[in-house]
Order: structure tokens, then C-alpha cells, then sequence
């Protein structure tokens, strides 16, 4: 039986009345199709012109090709590399089926629904999505200023995929054995500013302290920000240590607000990331700061297609 040519679809299709849905699917259908050699080109072209990984000479001379990438010898140290040498894609095969991985990535699909989309294994689509987010996360503002948001959110540790427990399993995720925030939860602190920009830091166990404070929102604080906080005396003691104007909303009391002094833009980042989390079904601890890397990319919207996306995970290197 003869296949029917592409005329002939093309034909057919042009004649049926599609509806909205029916356009829906097909432009999603459309958005998915890549040219094999797309990626390649366009890792090619990101990369073009980089000196090399590992001494940094800028001069070298092709050196055959390789996996489909153009491979070169460094002149200065006289190893060779190619352009995803030095960056979390390197050693990575299937490159015809990144762009429609990474747009599953922006989509916030799940490890699952990413590989069946893909046609990939689920276990290349968990290693693929851990090498590609760490590069959303690295797009991170430099500094924050005047008006700045800082809270923390708290989350029970899981060791989900551990092979090796350092505590009795827990039941479906379970509950702390204390009540309270305690060594049990994994601490996500999140400031932001009123332009929108964001920054999280994943500070480790327990309550955040001044001493963790200091490391993270120091370098980060414009020297005239106005750091607004809850009541927790760890603010109060990084922001006299450190010189940085402070002002405290006591929460636990009711008071939400007072005038333009209020944390609701960093809760609301806290609730959105925390609804966006239900889908995956509970992260490991370890994998923390990939995700709220993962969901502070697409709540900035600063990468907005596969290509973005690819760009920040080869310049990585």
C-alpha cells in the first residue's frame, strides 16, 4: 500500500474546517518538530569563537569531527575540545532531541510526560532535566534594590531516590517527629524586590541564621536597600551587623501590612513555587535549589524558548 505524499496530506488537511481545539494541537503538533541538525548548528553558532576549556588559549585549529559537533586542538596546551567541552551537556547524546526536551522544560512537564513527549528513556529524561536546569538557575539578577522582600520557606527533607536512608523511611512522605521548624525542614530563602527581581539561596536544615544571612543577601543588597523582613531576631542581627535599614512586619501578631511595608510579593513567589511543586510529586533535598532555580526562570520569564535555554546551558562552560 503507497504511502500518501506530503501534497496530498497537505491537500486533505486544507480542506477540513479545523476547529480551535483541533488548531491548538496542531500548532503544539508544529512547535515540537525540529530538523535534526538544528541543534547542532545552533550550539555551533553559541559557541562560536570560544577560547579553549581548559587553558583558556584563544587559538586553535579544527580537528575533525565527532558525535556531529566539529572537534579542536588547542595550540597552547595541544588537547582537544569541541563546543559543549566544559559545560553540563558535554558526553550527552540524542542532540536532535533537545529543543523538544527543553521545550517540555519551559512547559513544566514531568520526568515522565517529558520522556514520552521526547521519545527518550525516563531515566535520560531525569539526567537531562538535571543538566539543563542548573543552566536556568545560573540566569540570576546581580543585585537588589531599594524595596527588598525577604522571607524564608520551609520544606520536610526527603531523600527521595537515596539508596541509603540515614533515618527510618517515612510513610507517603510522613510528618516531622517535632513540631516546628526544626533540623527535619530544609530551609528555601527567597528575597525580592519590588522590580520583580528575585533571588533564592538554599541555606541547609533548620532556621535560618545571621550567619547564613550574611552570606547570602550581603554581596547581593544595594548599600541604600530597605530590607523588610518578619519579626525573626536573625534579621534584626544581620541588618545592625551589617549597616542595612531594616524594617520588621510581625506577622505572627496579624499585621499584614503597614503602608508599603509588607513581605506579600515574596509569599506570593513562596505559594506559587509551592502549588507549581505539587505536579512533580516531592523533589529530594538535594535537588531543591534546581527547582526553585527551575521556577524563578519561568516566573521571570527571561528564558522563553528552547533555544534561551540552550544559549544559558552552553555559555555555562
Amino acid at each position: 500500500m503507497r504511502s500518501p505524499t506530503f501534497d496530498e496530506l497537505f491537500a486533505l488537511l486544507s480542506a477540513i474546517v479545523l476547529s480551535t481545539a483541533d488548531l491548538a494541537r496542531l500548532r503544539e503538533w508544529l512547535a515540537g518538530i525540529t530538523a535534526p541538525a538544528e541543534c547542532i548548528a545552533l550550539i555551533e553558532q553559541i559557541a562560536c569563537g570560544r577560547p579553549c576549556p581548559h587553558c583558556h588559549c584563544p587559538r586553535s585549529h579544527r580537528c575533525g569531527r565527532a558525535s556531529g559537533l566539529q572537534r579542536f586542538r588547542c595550540l597552547g596546551c595541544r588537547r582537544s575540545y569541541n563546543a559543549l567541552t566544559g559545560t553540563p551537556l558535554a558526553r550527552l547524546r540524542k542532540k536532535e532531541c533537545w529543543l523538544t526536551y527543553l521545550q517540555c522544560v519551559l512547559d513544566s512537564r514531568t520526568v515522565r510526560q517529558a520522556a514520552l513527549v521526547t521519545g527518550v528513556h525516563r531515566t535520560t529524561s531525569f539526567r537531562w532535566r538535571h543538566r539543563f536546569v542548573p543552566a536556568a538557575a545560573r540566569e540570576r539578577p546581580r543585585q537588589l534594590s531599594a524595596i527588598v522582600e525577604a522571607d524564608e520557606t520551609y520544606r520536610l527533607e526527603s531523600q527521595k531516590g537515596s539508596r541509603r536512608l540515614d533515618r527510618p523511611a517515612r510513610q507517603r512522605g510522613g510528618v516531622a517527629r517535632r513540631r516546628g521548624i526544626n533540623r527535619e525542614h530544609d530551609c528555601l530563602l527567597v528575597a525580592r524586590d519590588r522590580n520583580g527581581q528575585t533571588l533564592d539561596f538554599h541555606t541547609g536544615r533548620g532556621q535560618v541564621t545571621a550567619t547564613q544571612l550574611t552570606t547570602c543577601l550581603l554581596p547581593v543588597l544595594a548599600p541604600d536597600a530597605l530590607l523588610i523582613s518578619d519579626g525573626a531576631a536573625s534579621y534584626r542581627r544581620f541588618c545592625a551587623h551589617a549597616g542595612i535599614t531594616h524594617e520588621a512586619v510581625n506577622v505572627r501578631a496579624g499585621v499584614r501590612t503597614r503602608g508599603a511595608i509588607h513581605i506579600q510579593n515574596v509569599n506570593a513567589w513562596h505559594s506559587r513555587f509551592k502549588s507549581w511543586l505539587v505536579r512533580f510529586r516531592g523533589v529530594a533535598s538535594r535537588y531543591l535549589a534546581n527547582y526553585s532555580g527551575w521556577q524563578r526562570m519561568l516566573d521571570a520569564r527571561c528564558l522563553t524558548t528552547p533555544a534561551h535555554l540552550l544559549c544559558a546551558a552552553v555559555q555555562l562552560g
